[in-house]
């Protein structure tokens, strides 16, 4: 069939689509896995019974992503027109804050690649999801009860070009589905010593960059199967809620991490995991 087909062999309903919209939009960018979502939310919908179906809406659960790239595109404009001010020599900390990002992707994309294939055979099941969760969960308790996030630290201008080397190189955790990149990034920029807002923010910046690159791989292998299983229309509308979601939830987790902090993304990793596990006992996954 041509790439360009838009009538679907699998079915995508609507339905399916907003729910995966919202899973991908409201868990991106928080430090709760949107892979580990995405990846269980399939399961529960039943989008992954043939094969055609299975490789197609994991394509999408990386194309989706355009949605939460295009929502902090918006958000942090400034901060994003500053680096690009850095790249034209018009702002010395827009170009600190670029050559962070680039060094710490850098080191996530070679590792990423070199482990694709083995994590995608080992790690991608609602067991190994479940596990990260439960363990990603008590990390944050530890942490916030320790007052690791509460610390006073540098702004992201004063990002060194070790410390990106240290951010990207323990990305490589975050490969395993239900970890979560957003945590990752967030808890290795508090330990290089920038303030919990500050990684916050550098957690957005770094999302913004890899997930536009994962998504570009990922539409040049597989978006011509995505198109002919699901269509053009009904896969666009998960795009669009995926947009409206993650402006929602980015604004929500910058203003609760001002006034309360991280326990909460603890607590609900670890509720999710317990769950995960009595799903699989009872048979539902």
């Amino acid at each position: 069939m041509s790439a360009l087909q838009t009538e679907p062999e699998v079915d995508l309903s609507v339905v399916d689509a907003i729910i995966l919209g919202l899973v991908e939009g409201l868990t991106e960018y928080l430090p709760v896995s949107s892979t580990g979502h995405l990846l269980v939310t399939n399961e529960l919908l039943g989008l992954n019974e043939t094969e055609a179906s299975e490789a197609a809406i994991n394509t999408y659960a990386i194309c989706i992503q355009v949605g939460a790239i295009i929502a902090v595109l918006f958000l942090y404009w400034e901060r994003i027109r500053q680096m690009l001010d850095g790249l034209l020599g018009r702002s010395e900390e827009g170009r600190r804050i670029l050559i962070a990002v680039l060094v710490a992707f850098g080191f996530t994309a070679v590792i990423g690649l070199a482990s694709e294939d083995a994590i995608k055979e080992n790690l991608f099941g609602v067991g190994p999801i479940a596990i990260a969760w439960l363990v990603g969960g008590v990390v944050i308790l530890v942490l916030s009860r320790t007052g690791w996030f509460d610390r006073a630290g540098k702004e992201l201008g004063a990002l060194t070009l070790q410390n990106a080397v240290v951010i990207g190189v323990m990305q490589a955790i975050a490969m395993w589905p239900g970890v979560s990149r957003s945590m990752i990034t967030i808890i290795a920029t508090v330990l290089v010593g920038c303030s919990l807002r500050a990684a916050v923010e550098f957690s957005f910046l770094l999302g913004l960059l890899t997930l536009t690159a994962a998504t570009a791989y990922e539409g040049l292998q597989g978006g011509s199967e995505l198109i002919d299983t699901f269509g053009v229309t009904t896969p666009l509308i998960g795009l669009v809620v995926a947009f409206v979601s993650a402006m929602a939830a980015v604004k929500w987790m910058v203003a609760w991490l001002n006034d309360r902090g991280f326990e909460i993304f603890g607590w609900y990793r670890v509720a999710v995991g317990i769950l995960a596990f009595v799903f699989l006992a009872a048979g539902w996954l």
